[in-house]
């Protein structure tokens, strides 16, 4: 009876933090507009092999991260819920398998419970798996590859090891097919230091090969398939998607090498005071339980890998908090069976960085705020409120969970509740009129509608648009971002008009019907800087402009 009530209860606290909040946000621009019109491309077309963005080819990434978007979007509709219920399931699935793994490991049901409940509600873990981006789904097939590994490590049998291995390749293979090669090299480098110390190369080269062949036989079909259709896929997504992306001067998103350390420390809240000491549990016991030492090397290798490389995004370690979580909850587990600076030392973190978000919101982001530029506005007192009741939450769940805190502990995981359910709430409209472009769309829907030619400057708001209205032929203006390469096909060619070539063009086609732009401005920019024709309407709402050209 006890044991249901936890069940039920852990059923409801995981539907408040990652079910409920899904609709309540508005998408934001440019990965969850963009995930989301590229798979309901792919549902109205039915074409599963080839991606397309606008209506263009799209080559950034394979298939099997949108066909997971494809089955939420037929099963739950046209919606934000269905938009990020893909990378919701993916990440409830990697809590599963982190739960399996740390029963395998040590055989203990709370360290496995409180596994799954520390990777679901670390703050990097939730903010990506509550977002629709693929590296939730990179995550899950990373993860399940580990888990395939330590079945093979663990077998006694030959056929025990032969059928681990051939998962282990499954497993890699679509993440190849989710993400790219990286899935290959991440489980290859995590679990080096392991072989290493264990002796395992025997192992390796007598069962490896079924790894590879169990990932060949998995993608093989798709790779014949857009290879088929489309010759230059694989060349365009091995050079530009990863040794430029990843390795080349003039990469995407570079960043320093201790870029990874900030996001590590933060996104391990509201488990932070666990993170040192569960990294050197895995040092510390390595000869007394190889897995913990495993499990190291599942954090520390993928970390090194992603930090040497030139380009650089926080969602690129989502994968090193799998194990991570484990190590946290068996060092927590450990700690309360006795009293515990370390529990306390937690409690007091939570609480302190609450009541920080807490004095920042009102001392420097609000209307009477000491900032220069305060982020909100006179008539968002709301949304202040909101925002503050948010990290109180934090700060009180803290409060209480550093008391009595060998008990209380597991409390922190409440802490990022009221942020999940209220920050769509606590967003100011800044921020919305800039990122978030839905509200803006639905006002001029009417007149997007019954426009012959829509365009706009951003890519990002132009997958917005054709997610809102479902037409893929939004045109591009000024700009093309990430769709240059499809841009340069003959279908291509007319999607995207310069300054210079509008004026030209917009004599000639208005005769066919409305036409319509939605642009992105700075802030501090006008409308008569885009040196665009005089238009028959004009609606602004922060850096958000339409305008319309009425048929002649």
């Amino acid at each position: 009876m006890k044991s249901a009530k936890y069940t039920l209860g852990l059923l409801l606290f995981f539907t408040l933090l990652y079910l409920v909040p899904l609709n309540w946000r508005a998408l934001w621009q440019p990965d969850e507009t963009r995930y989301a019109e590229i798979s309901r491309e792919m549902l109205a077309s039915g074409d599963w092999v080839v991606p397309h963005f606008l209506g263009l080819r799209y080559f950034e990434k394979p298939v099997a991260g949108y066909w997971i978007n494809n089955l939420s979007q037929w099963l739950f509709g046209h919606s934000n819920f269905a938009v990020r219920f893909g990378s919701v399931f993916s990440v409830s699935l990697s809590a599963l398998l982190v739960a399996w793994l740390a029963y395998q490991i040590w055989r203990d049901k709370r360290t496995a419970v409180m596994a799954a409940v520390i990777f679901l509600t670390s703050l990097l873990v939730y903010g990506i798996g509550t977002y629709a981006v693929l590296d939730p789904m990179i995550t899950l097939w990373l993860t399940a590859a580990m888990c395939c590994f330590w079945i093979a490590s663990q077998a006694t049998g030959a056929a025990g090891k032969a059928g681990g291995y051939l998962l282990l390749g499954f497993a890699c293979g679509m993440g190849v097919m989710t993400k790219g090669f990286l899935a290959l090299a991440v489980p290859v480098v995590s679990v080096l230091p392991w072989v290493i110390q264990q002796r395992r190369w025997k192992e390796i080269f007598l069962f490896g090969p079924l790894a590879i062949l169990g990932a060949v036989a998995i993608t093989l079909p798709w790779a014949l398939a857009i290879a088929r259709r489309e010759p230059d896929f694989w060349n365009y997504f091995f050079w530009v998607e990863h040794i430029q992306r990843f390795a080349e001067q003039d990469a995407q998103h570079k960043a320093p090498f201790w870029f990874y350390l900030p996001v590590l420390i933060a996104g391990a809240l509201p488990w932070l005071a666990l993170l040192p000491g569960a990294l050197w549990r895995g040092w510390r016991d390595r000869q007394v339980n190889p897995g913990t030492f495993w499990l190291l090397g599942w954090v520390v290798m993928p970390l090194l890998f992603f930090s040497i490389a030139k380009g650089k995004l926080p969602t690129y370690i989502l994968p090193c908090f799998a194990p991570l979580a484990i190590l946290m909850a068996r060092q927590a587990v450990t700690l309360a069976s006795e009293y515990s600076r370390t529990l306390r030392l937690n409690g007091t973190i939570n609480m302190l960085f609450g009541a920080l978000c807490v004095v920042v919101v009102l001392a420097a982001l609000s209307p009477w705020g000491l900032a220069r530029r305060p982020l909100y506005a006179t008539h968002e007192l709301f949304k202040v409120f909101c925002a503050v009741l948010a990290f109180l939450v934090w700060a009180v769940v803290g409060a209480i969970s550093r008391v009595r805190s060998e008990q209380r502990w597991p409390l922190a995981a409440l802490c990022p509740l009221g942020v999940a359910l209220l920050i769509g709430a606590a967003i100011p409209n800044s921020v919305v009129t800039s990122k978030q472009p839905q509200a803006f769309i639905e006002d001029v829907r009417s007149e997007l509608t019954d426009s012959r030619y829509i365009f706009s400057n951003n890519v990002g708001v132009a997958s917005g648009i054709a997610w809102a209205l479902q037409r893929p032929n939004i045109n591009l203006y000024e700009r093309g971002g990430e769709l240059k390469y499809g841009l340069n096909y003959p279908e291509g060619k007319e999607r995207m008009l310069d300054s210079l070539a509008f004026p030209g063009w917009l004599n000639t086609h208005r005769q066919e019907g409305a036409v319509s732009m939605i642009l992105l401005l700075p802030r501090t920019e006008d409308l008569a800087q885009q040196s665009l024709p005089t238009p028959d309407r004009v609606y602004r709402q922060g850096r958000f402009v339409f305008i319309q050209y009425l048929p002649q």
